[in-house]
This record gives C-alpha cells, sequence and structure tokens, in this order.
C-alpha cells in the first residue's frame, strides 16, 4: 500500500514513525508544501520519497493519505484526494471552518471511501474503560460531566518557536478550542449529542498569539446531562482530567496516573477500575492507525468518522459564536 503523508509537522513526523512500526516495508510519500526541506532522520529515512506539491504526489498515485497540516488546509486538500479515489485519514481536528465539510463528507460516501478523523484518544485504555463502566451504568444515569486539559504552549513542542506553529496562529486554524477539542470528541463518545452550548472565550495572558488562550464551555447534553468544559494553553504544569457524576456515583480520571476510580454510593467506597500505571501515550496513535487500515482493507467504517468531526468542529464554532454573542447557541 502506497500511503501519503501530506504535510509534515510534528504529528506528520509521530505518524511517519508509527507508519513503519506497523510495516517496515511501507511506500511512503511525504508532500511537504513549504519553501524549507524536509527533514527525514530515522533510519527509514532512504524509504521515504520527498515531493513538494499536490499535483507531484498525485502523480504518484497514493492509495490512502494522512493529512498533517494546519487545521486550515484539510477540507481543501481532503477534497483534491478525495477525487482521485484515495482514502483519508485527517488529523483532529476535521477543519477550522464548515465550508466545504459537507462537500468533502458527501464524496468520500459517495466514492465509497473511508474518512477517519484523528481523535486518538478514543484508542487510550482508560477512557475505554470510563465508557465501559457508563454503558453498564455503573454510576447510574450521568448527571454532570467535568474535563479539563491545559498545558503552557511553549512547554507542548519545545523544540520549536510556539509562535510560528498552527496553535499559536488563527490563519492555521488555531486556538485552544481547536488544539485541545479531543475533550468535546471523548465526552460526546460518553454521554451522546449536545443540544446547547454557552461559551467565554478570551486572550488572557502574555504569550504571543492571536487566538483564545483560554475557554470555559457549557455543553448541555440531549440525554439532560451538563457538562464543562476547561481549555487552556496557559497552565503550568499541564493537567488533564475528567470527573463524572451519576445517581449511584462518581467516576474520575486522571492523565497523570492514567488512573480510573469509581465511587459506589452503594458500597460506600472507591475502586480503581484502572490502575495508577505508566502508559506510553504513543500507544493510541499507533493503535488508531492499525484501525484506520483495517478499515481501508475491509471497508468498514471508522470509529472516528467524518460526521464525528464534524459533530466536534460545530460545538467549537457554536461554542465561539456564543462567547461573541454572549448567549446560549443551541446546534
Amino acid at each position: 500500500m502506497k500511503v501519503l503523508i501530506a504535510g509534515f509537522g510534528s504529528i506528520g513526523s509521530r505518524h511517519l514513525k508509527n507508519l513503519f512500526a506497523l510495516d517496515s516495508s511501507c511506500n511512503v510519500v511525504i508532500c511537504h508544501q513549504q519553501s524549507t526541506p524536509i527533514a527525514v532522520t530515522d533510519d527509514f529515512s532512504s524509504s521515504v520519497q520527498r515531493v513538494y506539491c499536490l499535483e507531484e504526489a498525485l502523480d504518484i498515485r497514493p492509495d490512502v493519505a494522512l493529512i498533517t497540516g494546519p487545521a486550515s488546509t484539510h477540507v481543501e486538500t481532503g477534497l483534491a484526494l478525495a477525487k482521485h479515489d484515495i482514502h483519508l485519514f485527517i488529523e483532529k481536528p476535521l477543519s477550522d471552518r464548515m465550508d466545504g465539510v459537507e462537500k468533502l463528507l458527501n464524496e468520500c460516501r459517495q466514492r465509497r471511501l473511508v474518512l477517519m478523523v484523528g481523535y486518538n484518544f478514543r484508542f487510550y485504555e482508560p477512557l475505554q474503560t470510563v465508557e465501559k463502566a457508563l454503558r453498564k451504568q455503573k454510576i447510574g444515569r450521568v448527571l454532570s460531566i467535568r474535563a479539563e486539559a491545559g498545558q503552557y504552549l511553549p512547554d507542548w513542542r519545545p523544540a520549536q518557536d510556539y509562535r510560528q506553529s498552527v496553535s499559536a496562529r488563527q490563519n492555521l486554524g488555531g486556538g485552544v478550542l481547536l488544539e485541545l477539542s479531543h475533550e468535546f470528541d471523548y465526552l460526546c463518545r460518553l454521554l451522546g449529542d449536545v443540544e446547547t452550548v454557552w461559551a467565554h472565550t478570551d486572550r488572557l495572558s502574555d504569550l504571543d498569539v492571536d487566538v483564545e488562550d483560554i475557554a470555559e464551555v457549557i455543553l448541555q447534553f440531549r440525554s439532560g446531562a451538563i457538562g464543562s468544559v476547561h481549555l487552556d494553553m496557559v497552565q503550568r504544569t499541564a493537567t488533564r482530567t475528567c470527573r463524572i457524576v451519576g445517581t449511584e456515583g462518581t467516576l474520575t480520571w486522571d492523565w497523570d496516573s492514567h488512573r480510573v476510580r469509581m465511587y459506589s454510593a452503594a458500597a460506600d467506597k472507591w475502586t480503581d477500575l484502572h490502575p495508577a500505571e505508566p502508559l506510553d501515550p504513543n500507544d493510541m496513535y499507533v493503535a488508531e492507525l492499525r484501525h484506520f487500515f483495517d478499515c481501508v482493507a475491509i471497508g468498514r467504517t471508522p470509529a472516528v468518522n467524518g460526521e464525528a468531526g464534524r459533530r466536534v468542529l460545530q460545538i467549537i464554532l457554536a461554542a465561539r459564536r456564543s462567547s461573541e454573542a454572549k448567549r446560549s447557541v443551541k446546534l
């Protein structure tokens, strides 16, 4: 199978390494549409072909493509590739705007192409443990959920000037809502569709960015449960947590320890559903790529399809409208 990586930043580099971990004989082409040369320094660098425009990449006739450039380019690149019957893995978020999203989804649907969005936390074992507990109604009916994710932006990618990163620049699809959109995806996976969004977002720090660096978002789920999401790119040290309150107990998850705990009101005690233990974060990236290629091989709809990516984008854009208008927005 011939694989195209369209865009080659930090996530593109990660996916390249994982591709070769999955298949050492993988045939990879990197399309890097910038003036600076591509630096591939790993042992497999001689196996990678490099091109510098999408037309060159299409001439090579890839079977699948990983779209890993800025969010603002995802839809345009995806449409160009889909029209050549190329299966698509689009790194999150699906886009930074709704323009062209429906056209892309329809194009893939009509051509029976796999379209997967890279929300890798779907493949993270502790959150899968949380999901199983909720499906079994271990804490009864869910009443509320609180998710938090924050990290000081210059610490995200220490080798890169944060001011030049996608995260910091509005024209590339940056901002904390889009960059930390994993929370919206996994909350929808756990609790279902969102009905109403209320949000306040702002740029409050001294960071040299032109995007929101803090967001507080309230979600009303169709189930009736209320969600509260805090996102920031200013917090030191980093944190990522979730707390779910049900009629019969509470579930908590913490990224630092990978621990999932459950309080049962009936038993009046806490128990570990997933122990605190070291986990390699890269495992979920490998798992999502394996899932994508499995879906391509058998023509199956992926766990995180285009509609799931669109749903997250709708929530984010509603949050921005809510913050600007200072009112709730119904989806």
